[in-house]
């Protein structure tokens, strides 16, 4: 062996060395992979024209897969990406059931997870990021409740049951309910991939059997504008406020427009951009907080403008 080629095993050895004791030296990212929950949601395309976009600008490759709101599905896509030589995997769960397996799979192989929008209970990510939905729903709840005067029936349009949105969005709305006792809700359907059809069937069901509701939450936009057309073709005689939840881009024209009354704006264009930026981070060996909860924008007419002009 050269004089040269002993030195360069050297320095090759010591920056092992000096890497096991200072991961912050590892190398970034060249792929990452995003597991997308449903690409037919107007919410999780912008997280992934964010995540795409920005990573092209740091030089590192994504792949994609849509699970079609399918868990089984998408399992069997992150194992397949788990094959591609992947350094990260973004990870939005198709639902709650298969949630916990991609995690798990990943770990197996030393691949940091970034959770976004929805965790996995038992097995969450090495960080998880999402908007501070407790708050958020409570905001949009209580400004509701206020523009029905405090009182009236209401029915509520839940997102897929026992995912983290569903569930932290009907937490924080039990809490403005439980400071509005004048608000009753006499209904409430889950849908299963909080789709605008399934707003609109399910609202439409609901208020058939409740002529007198006065409140319909959509816990998604698309939810909230199926409502808004159930609303419109049932012409009941009262006045029925519609109030959902995201932000989407459709939503906020229609809501610019009276079709609904008030949403929670997310910063989804952000979402994605933090979300390479801790798979960067991770990669490197670097500490990223458990969570990193943003704040979703009470979203009416009056300052919807600027989220149409320029999404957060």
């Amino acid at each position: 062996m050269t004089v040269r080629a002993r030195l360069l095993g050297m320095a090759a050895t010591a920056t092992v060395a000096l890497m096991a004791l200072n991961p912050a030296l590892a190398e970034e990212p060249d792929k990452i992979g995003l597991a997308v929950a449903n690409l037919q949601a107007n919410f999780f395309n912008q997280i992934k024209q964010s995540v795409e976009t920005y990573a092209k600008e740091k030089g590192i490759e994504v792949i994609t897969v849509d699970a079609k709101g399918d868990g089984a599905t998408q399992v069997s896509q992150v194992q397949d990406l788990l094959t591609q030589e992947i350094d990260a995997l973004i990870y939005i769960p198709a639902g709650a059931a298969a949630a916990t397996v991609p995690t798990r799979l990943a770990r197996d192989q030393g691949i940091p997870v970034i959770n976004v929008d929805r965790n996995a209970d038992g097995e969450p990510g090495d960080t998880f990021i999402a908007s501070d939905s407790v708050t958020s729903a409570y905001n949009v709840c209580k400004h509701i409740f206020a523009q029905a005067g405090g009182e009236g029936e209401m029915v509520i349009v839940h997102g897929q049951k026992g995912t983290t949105p569903e569930v932290d969005r009907s937490k924080g709305c039990k809490q403005a309910m439980d400071e509005t006792p004048g608000i009753k809700v006499v209904a409430e359907q889950w849908s299963q991939i909080w789709s605008q059809d399934e707003g609109f069937q399910l609202t439409q069901n609901m208020l058939q059997a409740h002529p007198e509701v006065k409140i319909v939450w959509g816990q998604a936009d698309a939810l909230a504008l199926g409502a808004a057309q159930a609303v419109k073709v049932a012409n009941l005689p009262q006045r029925i406020w519609v109030a959902g939840f995201d932000g989407d881009t459709a939503a906020l024209t229609a809501l610019s427009e009276g079709v609904f009354d008030v949403t929670a704006t997310q910063q989804t264009q952000y979402m994605g951009r933090l979300a390479v930026d801790s798979a960067i981070a991770l990669v490197k060996g670097e500490t990223v907080p458990k969570e990193q909860l943003l704040e979703a924008t009470l979203t009416t007419a009056d300052n919807v403008k600027q989220f149409i002009d320029q999404h957060p």
